[in-house]
């Protein structure tokens, strides 16, 4: 491990322990690459690990193509879920516990089977789910005013803050994923929608890119792990008061608080 990825992990990690963000790596660095980010990812959620944190599943980030065009990239990217970020469904979340929030409505997927790349297919992804609830997921950035480019992000956990999941347990043989419709509320105004597709034309196929770009780090999913398969629509800004739940077509519903 060299001494620019145990450089920038630390100070991502005070960064999130003081809630202050910092300049973007990619200021500091212009030369970091997606790769050296990834490892320092991996160097956190090792630290995080070795405190007693454990990990409960994966997310993937930057699935909609234009947020991938507005930081010139093209494909996703993931983090990994700590049990220390799970949220129960309708509960609170303390706003000075982050550092400047937000929130998406997703797909979250929960496998019976481990998933292992390269060459996952669809297919493999459908027979490896147990079963699919929605779930919204608080993003957040140690970064100084979501200035992020691609390897800021990923250095970041691909900007991972805590997430809820909500409905009811689903079997993907009962839905359309690709036609699965979202509402976002915000205080019971609707903030956005979105559908299934938004993800990659199929949030299954996101969870198949998952599996296959973590076979360069030889990581699996595994049974039991939950997989929040990328937004179904974008961002919303939250504030001490806010509720937010986003209803989905056949799932059920997911909310939580703010104060």
């Amino acid at each position: 491990m060299t001494s620019k990825i145990e450089k920038f992990a630390a100070k991502l990690l005070e960064a999130e322990k003081k809630r202050v963000g910092i300049n973007p790596l990619t200021v500091v660095d212009p030369e970091i690459t997606v790769d050296e980010a990834y490892y320092i990812q991996l160097e956190n959620i090792k630290k995080k690990v070795a405190e007693g944190q454990k990990i409960v599943g994966k997310k993937i980030g930057l699935t909609s193509v234009a947020v991938q065009k507005m930081l010139g990239v093209d494909e996703p990217d993931y983090g990994h879920l700590l049990d220390s970020m799970v949220v129960e469904n309708g509960g609170t979340i303390f706003c000075e516990t982050m550092l400047q929030p937000k929130v998406e409505g997703e797909i979250a997927f929960i496998l019976k089977k481990d998933l292992k790349g390269p060459n996952v297919t669809v297919l493999d992804v459908l027979q490896a789910t147990d079963y699919v609830v929605p779930a919204l997921e608080i993003v957040d950035s140690r970064i100084q005013d979501w200035k992020i480019k691609l390897p800021d992000t990923v250095a970041d956990n691909a900007s991972s803050g805590l997430f809820v999941l909500g409905g009811k347990p689903t079997k993907i043989k009962d839905i359309n994923l690709e036609l699965m419709g979202m509402v976002l509320l915000q205080n019971g105004e609707v903030a956005n929608t979105g559908v299934g597709a938004a993800a990659l034309g199929n949030p299954a196929t996101c969870v198949a890119w998952l599996a296959n770009r973590l076979a360069d780090y030889d990581i699996t999913l595994k049974a039991g792990e939950v997989i929040l398969s990328g937004a179904l629509s974008g961002m919303v800004v939250v504030n001490p008061g806010d509720n937010i739940t986003a209803r989905f077509a056949y799932l059920g519903q997911v909310s939580v608080n703010f104060k």
